[in-house]
C-alpha cells in the first residue's frame, strides 16, 4: 500500500483586512516533504497519525508539503496556487497511490477561489483517478461544499471547541481511510443543511451533551463517523452554515435519516449556545469585586472574544485593555496585542528600558485607539511559542512591557496568534497565577487551558469589529436562506 499525505490549511476572515499571503504561510508553518515535526499541528495532525500507523502496519507513506496559516483576510490567488501546485507536483510524482490524505481546514477563500478546498480536492480527484481513496479532516469552522463531499470517499471534523480532539480525528480519519483501501469498509457520506449558523462551544451544554452522543455512536450500527461542521460566521460565501455529516458502511439510506435527524436536533438548539456575554464595563466591575475578595486567590480570565486573531482580524484591539486601564487595575496581564512595530521598538531598546511606547490599534477602525504609555521592557525575544495541546504554536519575535506605576504587562507579538494556554504568559516569564486578571484574546480555545487555574471566566463582547451578527453581517454570496436571517429557513415555499 502506497499513502500520500499534506496539508494546506488556513481560516479566511473575508471581511479582515489583513491579507493573506505567502510569507503567512511561512511563517506560521511551512515543512516541506519529510521536514514536518513529530508534533502534530492543527490542520496537519494527520502526518504524525499516519506515521504512527507506518510503524504498525508496514505501508508505504510519502508526505507532500504541509503548511498553514494563522486565519487573515483573502488569500493572495498566486500564494493558493503556487501552494495548490506544489502539492499537486508532489503527488504526480508519487503515483501510483492507493489513498491520499488530507490535512484541511475548511474556510480557506482565495482571491478568485471562494471554495479553496473544493478546488484542491477535484484536482487531486482529477489526478488520482476514481478508484483511489482520498480522505481529508476538517476544523468545524468551515464551509462544507458538494464539490468537496463528491471528491472524499472519508472525512471527519474536529468534534470538540475548543479543538483539544485534532489528533483524535485525525486518527480516526487515518484509520478508516487504510481501512477503506483495504476493502473491509465501503465508507459512505451522508450530509444535511442545518440552515443555520450560530456559536457553538461544546464546553457547555446543550453541544456539551450533543458531542457525547455522537461520538458514541461512531463505531455502532455501521456509523463510521459523524460530524457537525459549525459553519463560519467571518466567512461571505455561497455554503456558509451549519451541517451534518455521516460516514456510513455502504449504507447511504441510514446515513441520510441520522443526518436529517441530528441535523433538526442541532437546528432547535439555535439561539440558545452562545457563551453568556459581558460589556467591558461589567465585566471589570466584576473583576474588581473578585480583586477585592480575599477569599478568591486565582485569577480572573477576561476573554475578548471578537478581538481574536483566530477568527482573522487583526488581534491589535486596545478596547477591553484601555478600559482596564482607565478602571485603575493594577496588576493584569494581556494576551497578546500584535504590534509588530512596537515590537521592533521594544527589541532596539533592550531588555530593561524604559520609554514612552505607542501600541495596539494601528490595522484599522473598530478596534479602539492606540495606547500611549510609559513603559519597562521587560522582556524581549526573537522567538517565543505557547502549546496547544500537542503542537507548538509560533508567537514570533515578542516583548513584554509593564505599564510604568502598575505590575499590568502585556505581551507584544509579531506573529498573529490567538491565546491557547497559561505557557503563553510563563514562556515569556510572566506568572499567571500571580495576577489578579488575565485577558486572552480567543473565543473559546483558550478555554481548556485556563479553566483549571482561573477563579472565574468572563466572556467579553468590546465591541470590535469581527462580524459576528449574521443579521448586520452584508452577506452577498449566501445561496440559500440560513436562520438568523430567516427565521424558518426549512421552510422552502
Amino acid at each position: 500500500m502506497r499513502v500520500f499525505v499534506a496539508s494546506l490549511a488556513t481560516e479566511t476572515n473575508t471581511f479582515s483586512p489583513v491579507p493573506t499571503d505567502l510569507n503567512a504561510f511561512k511563517s506560521a508553518f511551512y515543512a516541506p516533504p519529510g521536514q514536518h515535526p513529530p508534533t502534530p499541528t492543527l490542520c496537519s495532525a494527520v502526518v504524525p497519525a499516519l506515521r504512527a500507523r507506518q510503524q504498525a502496519d508496514g505501508f508505504e507513506l510519502v508526505e507532500g508539503t504541509c503548511t498553514w496559516a494563522e486565519p487573515g483576510g483573502l488569500v493572495k490567488r498566486q500564494t493558493y496556487e503556487g501552494l495548490r501546485n506544489e502539492i499537486l507536483g508532489q503527488l504526480k510524482a508519487a503515483m501510483p497511490v492507493d489513498a491520499v490524505v488530507m490535512g484541511l481546514h475548511g474556510a480557506m477563500v482565495a482571491q478568485g477561489y471562494d471554495d479553496c478546498e473544493g478546488d484542491l480536492l477535484s484536482h487531486i480527484r482529477a489526478c488520482v483517478g476514481p478508484d483511489v481513496v482520498i480522505g481529508a479532516t476538517f476544523d468545524p469552522h468551515s464551509h462544507l461544499t458538494p464539490l468537496r463531499v463528491s471528491c472524499l470517499n472519508v472525512m471527519n471534523a474536529f468534534l470538540e471547541f475548543p479543538h483539544t480532539d485534532f489528533m483524535v480525528r485525525a486518527e480516526q480519519v487515518s484509520d478508516l481511510v487504510l481501512r477503506a483501501v483495504r476493502h473491509e469498509i465501503r465508507p459512505i457520506i451522508s450530509t444535511f443543511d442545518c440552515r443555520m449558523i450560530d456559536v457553538l462551544p461544546t464546553s457547555q451544554q446543550p453541544l456539551r451533551g450533543f458531542v457525547d452522543r455522537i461520538r458514541a455512536m461512531q463505531g455502532h450500527d455501521g456509523v463510521l463517523s459523524v460530524s457537525l461542521i459549525h459553519g463560519f460566521l467571518a466567512g461571505n460565501v455561497a455554503d456558509l452554515g451549519t451541517q451534518i455529516v455521516v460516514v456510513t458502511d455502504n449504507d447511504a439510506r441510514k446515513g441520510q435519516h441520522l443526518a436529517h435527524e441530528l441535523g433538526m436536533e442541532v437546528f432547535g438548539f439555535r439561539g440558545s449556545t452562545r457563551m453568556h456575554t459581558l460589556q467591558p464595563a461589567q465585566a471589570i466591575a466584576r473583576a474588581q469585586a473578585a480583586i477585592a475578595d480575599p477569599a478568591i486567590t486565582a485569577p480572573i480570565v477576561l476573554a475578548d472574544i471578537w478581538d481574536n486573531p483566530g477568527g482573522g482580524v487583526a488581534g491589535d484591539g486596545t478596547l477591553l485593555v484601555a478600559d482596564l486601564l482607565r478602571a485603575g487595575i493594577d496588576n493584569m496581564a494581556v494576551a497578546t496585542i500584535w504590534d509588530p512595530v512596537a515590537v521592533s521598538f521594544c527589541e532596539a531598546a533592550g531588555k530593561g528600558a524604559r520609554l514612552h511606547l505607542r501600541f495596539g490599534g494601528k490595522s484599522g477602525p473598530g478596534g479602539g485607539d492606540p495606547i500611549d504609555a510609559d513603559i519597562e521592557v521587560l522582556e524581549v525575544v526573537d522567538q517565543t511559542w505557547q502549546s496547544f495541546g500537542e503542537s507548538q504554536v509560533p508567537l514570533g519575535a515578542s516583548a513584554v512591557i509593564r505599564i510604568a506605576g502598575t505590575r499590568n504587562d502585556i505581551i507584544l507579538n509579531t506573529n498573529r496568534t490567538q491565546c491557547f494556554e497559561p505557557d503563553i504568559f510563563s514562556n515569556l516569564g510572566i506568572d499567571p497565577l500571580g495576577k489578579d486578571v488575565l485577558v486572552v484574546k480567543s473565543t473559546n480555545h483558550f478555554y481548556a487551558g485556563f479553566i483549571g487555574i482561573a477563579s472565574e471566566i468572563l466572556y467579553v463582547d468590546a465591541g470590535t469589529h469581527y462580524p459576528s451578527d449574521p443579521l448586520r453581517t452584508h452577506y452577498t454570496k449566501l445561496s440559500r436562506k440560513i436562520w438568523p436571517i430567516v427565521e424558518n429557513p426549512h421552510d422552502l415555499k
